[in-house]
């Protein structure tokens, strides 16, 4: 059994990080705000990863900001580097996006920050590249809709279930540092106003959704696929479909 730390417990995929830890035997240390520890904060994270064997970081912020995203993701990530050299963790993993690196701007920005810190650490890591998963369709929902018309951005993905993720970041927690994993997508490439189409119409939310192509380099990744994993990605199980039907009660 392994003691695993996961920053950004409570997140949209954090959760199911925490769950996959005990379903495989080892004991998970939540950390978020909503456990009393903000990661942007060093003194919050002073003793908590004693004893820790590694360190899940799937730490989030809700924002497109560049200059938001990039020192969000650049003091996380200082700050639990620095926790686990002190408390001698051997293994950081870090869950990035395909195609981040490819992004110069907004949240995509962020993460590609993030990956050369990690890169550039000197301890023992691995990093996991994953798609968009199924609920960014409800995120983009939950930003609300102008005058009955749900935005989304022209985006070609290929979204993965966060359990599916999950399990694969716990799969790497398990064993030693690894370095840059092969990417984790879903099985199927789809368009992201689709997807929100489909998911208006499973959860019966009225409303029209209007394709945009966002502007600069930002959305030419979003629009051309280069979000889209190659060849030798890992592809999970659950279509999106599938994942919609799992929100519909039997």
């Amino acid at each position: 059994m392994k003691r695993i730390a996961i920053a950004g417990a409570t997140g949209a995929v954090g959760r199911h990080v925490v769950q996959a830890t005990r379903d495989a035997g080892h004991e998970p240390i939540a950390i978020s705000r909503a456990t009393g520890v903000d990661l942007t904060r060093p003194d919050d994270l002073a003793g908590i990863l004693e004893g820790c064997d590694a360190v899940i970081d799937v730490s989030s912020t809700q924002t497109l900001s560049t200059k938001v995203a990039v020192e969000f993701f650049g003091t996380v990530t200082e700050n639990l580097l620095d926790a686990e050299r002190r408390a001698g963790v051997p293994h950081h993993i870090a869950l990035s996006i395909v195609g981040a690196a490819k992004a110069d701007s907004g949240y995509y920005a962020g993460k590609a920050v993030q990956e050369q810190l990690v890169f550039d650490s000197g301890t023992g890591w691995s990093v996991l590249r994953a798609t968009q998963f199924h609920e960014f369709a409800a995120q983009t929902v939950g930003r609300g809709a102008v005058l009955g018309v749900y935005l989304a951005p022209r985006m070609l993905c290929r979204p993965v279930a966060a359990t599916e993720v999950a399990t694969a970041l716990v799969g790497i927690a398990a064993g030693g540092p690894q370095g840059l994993v092969p990417d984790l997508g879903g099985p199927r490439i789809e368009r992201m106003a689709d997807l929100v189409r489909r998911y208006l119409r499973a959860t019966g939310t009225q409303g029209r959704v209007l394709e945009v192509k966002l502007p600069g380099s930002m959305g030419r990744v979003l629009a051309d696929g280069s979000l889209i994993p190659g060849p030798a990605a890992v592809l999970g199980r659950q279509t999106f479909d599938e994942w919609l039907e799992s929100l519909t009660p039997r």
